[in-house]
């Protein structure tokens, strides 16, 4: 089997992303208010502290998840490389100075749209945590087959060490 050929692509349109984010918290706001409203029985003066920290912590959880920085994903046909996009430049070619090499796994694919899990690679010496990547087809259109196929083409075998032979 061949593995993928090489392609660069720059992520940095998130509406999908963003749009989930806003329904699941918006959920989650309207079951509190319905559950505060439907109680018979008055609620402790803690579980009104605990309902308020959660009326309030949701919407500052969804804010947090729904800022995502743009990134370069490079695969080179052997390794996947991740770099954050400077705001400055947002050139793809300066993110190749910080790039970090790792392994993608795909956590959820809705045909137009992925949730990649992009881990850095120990060897390199990284200590980053996984970073996840909303990933959807709109902004990617001719990057987004090649994507495809390579995140679910096999990886290519480690090149092995050969040994000196007379």
């Amino acid at each position: 089997m061949r593995a993928s050929p090489a392609f660069q692509c720059v992520l940095n349109r998130f509406g999908v992303w963003r749009a989930a984010v806003a329904v699941v918290a918006s959920a989650g706001i309207v079951v509190l208010l319905v559950w505060l409203a439907t109680r018979t029985e008055p609620t402790p003066p803690l579980g009104l502290a605990a309902w308020i920290g959660a009326v309030l912590g949701v919407p500052a959880l969804a804010a947090s998840l729904m800022r995502v920085p743009a990134v370069v994903l490079r695969w080179d046909g052997q390794q996947w490389w991740l770099a954050r996009l400077a705001r400055s430049t947002r050139a793809a070619a300066a993110a190749q100075i910080d790039a970090v090499a790792g392994e993608i796994d795909v956590a959820l694919d809705f045909g137009a749209w992925m949730l990649l899990c992009f881990r850095p690679d120990p060897a390199t010496g990284s200590r980053r945590s996984p970073h996840w990547l909303p990933v959807q087809q709109r902004g990617l259109e001719a990057h987004w087959h090649a994507l495809r196929c390579a995140v679910y083409s096999p990886r290519p075998a480690p090149a092995r060490e050969t040994a000196d032979q007379p």
